[in-house]
């Protein structure tokens, strides 16, 4: 709290009703965006709130809050407000939600919090917003009879038409106009940096399994063509920019699951610490970026398809059991296709083979760490996500197909190794046989890993983080190089 008013004129403040604005204020989001968002879950809902945008804002928000169902538990509350809040209705003070939300919305969070002696909203047929709001406070109670919270420019009339009011997150050209008019209570500022939690939202840390564009030229032995690695590099921050506009895209559209999951509801998205608008805004940028950088590398077609797939798995696919590891897999290896195309050293069928079978291994991995971790939580009986196919008696078996995809892996690279291919390939191709052993080890260090519940994180995460990893990753290094 940056600022208060005097004891006199504190006192005078509580002669007024104190009505407090809800999105962007009170909670960290906006309900209509968020709602819209979890909307695109459903090709059918989104066909319904198609139909209600001719009927005015009103009725899209209404329809919205029939479609997208809020649980006001788990919402980014501004607890420095609500603890304020509270402080005002203990002495005494009548407190009134007053939003442009629509009025289940915004019933079901004043019920949660429980301080709220009214609500005022939006109902179906008024849009509560702007000047509707605040001719509607004046309505209510009396030009300059009551106290108003807010803090955007859509607040600006209420802020202006209030007796005091109560800034939150303002910028300075609402701060300037509305003290011009009124009187200021006191004021909160919860603005973190934005940069840092765009960043966070990005998730570099995912960015090292873009390196698998670099693997075709590994396996061509191509490392001192300098045309193939700037068109890999330009690939790989195509990739990069591309995967972390669907990271947060899928941040935005699993906003309610994410705030009940014990580690992501600290995500930039969940906790509020950015705004869904933002989050859009910052999707599309680095979207429209990685297209670009892709096509400079050559391989634009192929990003493309990997944008694309990746936006039916975050929209549509991801609910589909089994489905979705297969997704994840050709995720993987797609990147490796690109590596190939802008490289010039197209992936030959030993490495699409071997690598097919690795990826769908390691997505199992991740599958079964989050089914792991949600049975964990508590969710031993029947589904454990409402994003997930999943129950908790299907572990046990996505453990035993994860396994047996990493030991078909070794055995592809076992065939390889002693086909022709690898003898006109490799001038000490006996060498590479040492190589097998090594991946197998790998591949059941990283189910053991996971079945004891270290692994928090995909496991090509896990293992760029893992010193076994690197380890075995320079031997192989070393096996090649003397095979070649």
């Amino acid at each position: 709290m940056l600022h208060e008013l005097s004891q006199h004129a504190a006192e005078q403040a509580h002669e007024v009703p104190l009505c407090v604005d809800l999105d962007g204020t009170l909670i960290r989001s906006d309900m209509l965006v968020e709602g819209l968002l979890a909307a695109l879950r459903s090709p059918r809902s989104l066909l319904d709130l198609s139909r209600s945008i001719w009927g005015g804002r009103a009725v899209l928000k209404k329809r919205v809050a029939e479609l997208a169902e809020t649980d006001p538990q788990f919402l980014p509350y501004n607890e420095q407000l609500i603890a304020y809040l509270r402080e005002q209705k203990t002495s005494g003070r009548q407190l009134v939600l007053a939003t442009a939300a629509d009025s289940e919305v915004a019933h079901k969070i004043a019920d949660h919090l429980g301080i709220f002696d009214e609500v005022i909203s939006s109902d179906g047929i008024t849009n509560l917003k702007g000047e509707t709001k605040a001719r509607a406070l004046e309505a209510r109670f009396g030009k300059k009879n009551f106290a108003f919270v807010g803090g955007d420019d859509a607040d600006l009339p209420a802020l202006i038409a209030a007796k005091s009011i109560v800034l939150v997150n303002a910028p300075d050209r609402v701060r300037r106009a509305s003290l011009r008019k009124t009187v200021l209570e006191a004021e909160f500022n919860e603005k973190k940096p934005i940069f840092g939690s765009l960043l966070k939202a990005m998730r570099p840390y995912q960015w090292v399994k873009n390196f698998l564009v670099f693997v075709p030229m590994l396996t061509a032995h191509a490392l001192l063509d300098a045309k193939s690695w700037i068109a890999a590099l330009l690939l790989l921050g195509s990739f990069c920019a591309t995967a972390s506009s669907i990271y947060i895209f899928n941040d935005l559209t699993d906003l309610a699951e994410d705030r009940r999951h014990p580690r992501k509801r600290s995500r930039p998205f969940a906790s509020g610490a950015l705004s869904v608008k933002a989050g859009l805004a910052s999707s599309a940028v680095l979207l429209v970026l990685g297209l670009v950088l892709g096509s400079l590398s050559g391989a634009g077609t192929i990003v493309v398809a990997y944008a694309v797939a990746s936006i039916l798995y975050s929209w549509f696919l991801k609910v589909f059991p089994l489905v979705d590891v297969f997704m994840l897999a050709g995720l993987y290896t797609i990147r490796l296709l690109g590596g190939g195309i802008a490289t010039g050293h197209p992936v030959s069928p030993w490495l699409l083979g071997f690598s097919g079978f690795l990826f769908l291994s390691l997505a199992l991995v991740k599958r079964t760490e989050e089914l792991g971790s949600a049975i964990h939580a508590g969710g031993a009986g029947g589904k454990v996500s409402a994003r997930r196919g999943y129950y908790a008696s299907d572990l046990q078996v996505l453990q035993l197909f994860g396994c047996a995809s990493a030991f078909a892996a070794s055995v592809v690279l076992a065939l390889f190794v002693g086909s022709t291919a690898a003898s006109a390939q490799y001038s000490r191709p006996e060498a590479l046989w040492a190589i097998v052993p090594l991946i197998l080890f790998w591949e059941c260090r990283i189910w053991l890993s996971a079945s004891r519940g270290y692994m928090h994180d995909d496991p090509i995460v896990y293992a760029a983080r893992d010193w076994v990893s690197w380890l075995v990753a320079a031997f192989v290094i070393i096996l090649g190089a003397i095979a070649i």
